[in-house]
């Protein structure tokens, strides 16, 4: 009997995203009404946390801007800052029968993401592809839909595009069909292979005939695909049934029909001041009762459970922290990006791309775009997303940039002038641009136009 022992190095590829990581990148990316709801659930969890209502003065959050980012990250000097006397107590609260709402008790509508994350669990791959999983289904946009590229999750999770396919593929045979595509074919594609009614028909008409289904251009269709336009329309009945929207039904955030800015951005004699929005999120501390349990208690179980429960309260305060000093070094960039834009309006706003901003501030371009997502600032002109400060560059025959944005403005001026009688077709205000240098094919225009929520010529046509 051979009883010998080697030793053998084996390579093994193993991916740590931690629960902290995952949450720290769910908060960047929430709208600040979302992040108020995230906290409030979080405080009745942990019963560690405890929540200061009081309303921040202006001085004091100059004061917090102006704390060194090391000092304001230093664990040893958060947990004595949180451990001070000089918080005040805060009694709980209770609730007689009369306090009761029956309001409390309303079922609380099911998250795209916490649906798929289920679904996830049941799903029989290993631990590390599981990860990249769920890491992909927290990278989804309020549709449903995957804008973040493979290669720009491949870099931040370093691994290779392969696996990141791999895992979007499992991610993509996830309910709703359609779930985690990068644009609505491949929405369509998948729900219709889903569906089983995927054949080389409908595969050609979604990838190059959508627009005329829209338009219920059938004899078009049918001509180009040698079927009759009764044929044509029985196929285009079946593609209007499916879902280009398949977060539909489930919670996002995008049924608050309230805006609340992260910031305003102030100009003070032509000087732009950042302001953010303090008053909003509660100031989170550690209830002072747990520290006499860690200095008193000599039961190990019990001090396990509150170091732990410590330990994620303090990793919520800094993600929040870090979320909001993520945000200000963005909206300083494009400040100094758009200084045109804040002073005199839309009509000079510069191409600025994620990439560009992401350089300055020293982060992955995925981050600014976590950031952004779903964020507000007030300005001189009102509330606008600040996604919408985000142009990006096209070329003319001068080789100057021109913001999508001055594209957009033309079109639906274009638009606004025509003959009501005889509405411009794509192709024409393509090349009514191309007269202005600016030069878009007619499938961009087609694409600003639906963005504007413009309809097509044959459905603007009034007698």
């Amino acid at each position: 009997m051979n009883l010998d022992y080697r030793m053998k190095m084996t390579q093994e590829q193993r991916l740590i995203l931690t629960q902290n990581m995952q949450q720290s990148i769910k908060l960047l990316q929430m709208s600040l009404h979302d992040l108020r709801e995230y906290i409030d659930n979080e405080y009745s969890e942990n019963p560690v946390l405890e929540v200061n209502e009081e309303i921040i003065s202006y001085d004091d959050v100059q004061a917090n801007e102006q704390m060194n980012t090391e000092d304001r990250y230093d664990h040893k000097k958060i947990v004595e800052e949180l451990y001070s006397d000089n918080y005040n107590d805060r009694s709980e609260k209770s609730y007689s029968g009369e306090d009761v709402s029956p309001l409390n008790f309303i079922e609380k509508k099911i998250s795209l993401k916490d649906y798929l994350q289920e679904q996830l669990v049941e799903v029989n791959i290993d631990q590390y592809m599981l990860t990249i999983c769920k890491y992909i289904v927290e990278s989804l946009d309020n549709r449903g839909y995957l804008e973040i590229s493979i290669e720009e999750l491949a870099e931040e999770l370093n691994i290779s595009k392969e696996i990141i396919e791999q895992a979007l593929k499992l991610v993509q045979s996830l309910e709703p069909y359609g779930i985690g595509a990068r644009n609505i074919k491949e929405c369509l594609f998948i729900q219709s292979s889903k569906l089983n009614i995927l054949d080389e028909i409908i595969e050609k008409i979604i990838s190059n005939h959508l627009e005329n289904i829209a338009e219920n251009k059938y004899e078009l269709v049918g001509k180009d695909l040698n079927i009759s336009p009764r044929e044509a329309q029985r196929y285009g009945d079946l593609i209007k049934k499916l879902e280009p929207k398949p977060s539909r039904g489930f919670y996002t955030g995008e049924e608050v029909n309230y805006i609340i800015p992260d910031a305003e951005i102030k100009n003070i004699d032509g000087e732009f001041f950042i302001l953010m929005n303090e008053s909003v999120l509660p100031r989170l501390m550690i209830n002072k009762t747990y520290k006499d349990v860690l200095q008193n208690n000599r039961d190990l179980e019990t001090n396990a459970y509150v170091k732990d429960k410590i330990n994620q309260a303090l990793f919520l305060i800094k993600s929040i922290e870090q979320r909001k000093n993520t945000l200000y070094k963005v909206l300083e960039c494009v400040i100094n990006k758009q200084k045109d834009f804040f002073k005199f309006g839309k009509q000079y706003i510069k191409p600025l791309t994620l990439k560009e901003v992401a350089e300055i501030i020293e982060v992955h371009d995925s981050t600014v775009s976590r950031a952004i997502k779903d964020k507000y600032v007030l300005t001189s002109y009102g509330t606008i997303k600040i996604k919408d400060l985000f142009a990006n560059g096209l070329s003319s025959n001068n080789n100057d940039d021109m913001a999508t944005i001055k594209i957009k403005n033309e079109i639906k001026r274009i638009i606004d002038e025509e003959n009501k009688g005889k509405p411009l077709s794509d192709q024409i205000i393509s090349s009514m641009l191309g007269d202005k240098n600016m030069n878009i094919s007619r499938r961009t225009v087609a694409k600003y136009r639906e963005e504007l929520g413009i309809k097509a010529s044959s459905m603007r046509k009034r007698l």
